[in-house]
């Protein structure tokens, strides 16, 4: 037999051997890869889809078209529409980014009175949902407001108007400011404290090394957190469906809202359409955001000794802004909060009565009379727990293969993983609900809780590895090298070494998503089904029927499960949420 026979006759043994297997890591991670694309893309092709129908997607006879593109141009009043959400975002972002770059100089490079206190209340509005500081705000500063009724009993009328524009962008950038303030804040704390003292030695007083050396350090920051509260202005609900639908102020939200979940008729293929819209220009600004933050390098001012920068005397100035920074806590935070906590304990508040021949039980009575209510806390937990537990692992084991793997797709895996940034809430929840309504087999989900533990997950991956993501680079890859040196699959190196040490960031991430799931309702409104209810939609249910003790009850309860978790996050885990 020649070679060249022996050969062939090798190769052709060779072919007919059975292939091995893919191994445990390969099936792992693959698997992973596929989940997180399918999870994601899921509810945003159906949306797309729906956009070039005729009809919804679900009814039989479909044809493609682009009229309806058209058609939500030719919409009466839709241009005025777009310029309400403009105006509305843009004047959000102004507001949130004045308050939150003062209060990072403030609470956090000043030795100004109370800045620490200052500084964890001035975060509290994140920690709680849109719809409930909305509701607090309307208690006290809403035309039958507390406060709005002692001014007018003074004097000839109250100076302050929520159901405008302006009104709604108040309360919108207070409760953003916090975002500003938790960048600048990270920004302020990698910056060469060497260069304010060069200042300083130059003769320049406090306010001349803020302005000239302090302030364009923190632009970066500035610019990427104002970026992200456009896009969250742009994405806002509560707001505009509480004090704008009244007052005939129509935004891209309240747009999508009012012909879909509130129309007796909904028009599936305008509201995709619109959608669509509002997709394409959130995917521009988080794509602008990323060149912001990748621009920023050219600002970095790292040292090489991990010093503190001195805190800026603030001299006679230290009593005066501490009154006023105590005032702006006190009327932002302390008294929506806390008015809409003794709404719920009170038959009627009103500066006219006296509260003492208020006090009651019976808002938290008549909630647990009607199942409803009762039933949407104890969905919300649900969905809060097992969502957060699910949400946790997928976080932790994409997180591992992007930054810790060889997998060769994990750069394309993180960009995918990374995307529901650019998803608004509306538009994921109409995404699942389609998605849901067309693929046979998953009908059955559509009206229970386990379609929102879905929904939940996909839109805040991104948050949980914004948790998870920075202890895991600060991990050394050495105890990998280790293990592996010893035999251990990748697997087996995740699952035995760094997952245990990546155990506080994963703690961290659990309470985050538990309480960004429990106060979420924008994906969900597209969603619940009677028995399905979480606390956002039952809250914005019992409002439009005008029950305001009830959803100052629901409220209250919401509030202090969160505070709960925040607390105990603090004060016994150790683990500092948002910042």
């Amino acid at each position: 037999m020649s070679l060249d026979a022996s050969s062939a006759l090798g190769s052709s043994a060779a072919d007919a051997l059975p292939k091995p297997l893919p191994g445990r890591d390969t099936v792992i991670q693959y698997g992973m890869a596929l989940l997180t694309v399918v999870l994601i893309a899921a509810p945003l092709l159906p949306v797309l889809y729906q956009s070039f129908l005729d009809r919804a997607l679900y009814d039989s006879g479909q044809q493609l078209t682009l009229g309806n593109f058209g058609r939500l141009l030719r919409t009466d009043g839709f241009p005025l529409v777009i310029w309400n959400t403009f105006v509305f975002a843009t004047l959000t972002t102004v507001i949130s980014q004045t308050l939150g770059t003062l209060a990072a100089v403030l609470f956090g490079r000043t030795d100004m009175p109370f800045a620490r206190l200052f500084g964890e209340l001035f975060l509290w509005p994140i920690y709680l949902s849109a719809l409930v500081l909305s509701f607090g705000w309307y208690t006290i500063y809403g035309p039958a407001g507390y406060l709005t009724l002692l001014v007018q009993s003074i004097f000839d009328g109250a100076p302050w108007n929520l159901y405008s524009l302006p009104g709604m962008a108040m309360i919108a950038g207070v409760s953003q400011a916090p975002v500003a303030y938790i960048y600048c804040m990270s920004s302020a704390s990698i910056t060469d404290p060497t260069l304010e003292e060069a200042a300083r030695v130059t003769g320049a007083g406090t306010l001349r090394t803020l302005w000239r050396i302090t302030l364009p350090l923190l632009m970066p920051a500035i610019a990427y957190s104002a970026v992200l509260n456009f896009t969250v202005g742009l994405e806002l609900l509560a707001i505009p469906l509480v004090f704008g639908d009244p007052a005939g102020i129509t935004v891209l939200t309240t747009f999508l809202y009012n012909n879909g979940v509130a129309s007796a008729r909904p028009d599936h293929g305008l509201v995709a359409t619109a959608a669509v819209l509002m997709l394409a220009v959130v995917c521009v600004l988080v794509w602008l955001q990323g060149r912001l933050l990748g621009n920023t390098r050219r600002f970095v001012t790292l040292g090489g000794k991990a010093t503190r920068p001195r805190p800026f005397r603030l001299n006679n100035l230290r009593w005066p802004l501490c009154i006023v920074s105590a005032i702006y806590i006190t009327a932002t935070v302390v008294m929506p909060i806390g008015a809409l906590l003794l709404r719920a304990f009170t038959s009627l508040l009103s500066p006219m009565v006296p509260i003492s021949e208020v006090l009651t039980l019976g808002n938290f009575a008549n909630m647990l009379e009607y199942p409803v209510y009762p039933r949407s806390i104890w969905n919300s937990l649900i969905v809060s727990s097992v969502g957060g537990v699910v949400a946790t692992a997928m976080v932790a084991l994409i997180a591992i293969i992007v930054l810790r793997s060889d997998f060769r797709w994990r750069g394309a895996l993180h960009y995918v993983a990374l995307f529901p940034r650019a998803v608004p809430g509306v538009v994921a929840g109409i995404g699942f609900f389609y998605a849901f309504a067309l693929v046979p087999g998953l009908g059955g989900l559509r009206n229970t809780i386990w379609i929102l533990v879905a929904a939940f997950t996909m839109h805040f991956i991104p948050v949980g590895l914004g948790a998870v993501a920075p202890m895991l680079l600060q991990m050394s890859p050495d105890f990998d090298r280790a293990a592996r040196t010893q035999g251990a699959d990748w697997w087996t190196t995740s699952r035995r070494i760094v997952l245990p040490l990546l155990r506080p960031a994963l703690v961290a991430c659990f309470i985050i998503l538990f309480i960004t799931f429990f106060k979420e309702y924008t994906t969900a409104i597209f969603l619940f089904a009677p028995g399905s209810e979480v606390i956002g939609t039952t809250l914005l249910q019992a409002w439009t029927q005008g029950e305001v003790g009830l959803v100052s009850a629901l409220a209250t309860i919401q509030i202090l499960v969160i505070g709960v978790c925040v607390t105990a996050a603090r004060a016994f885990l150790g683990v500092k949420l948002y910042g």
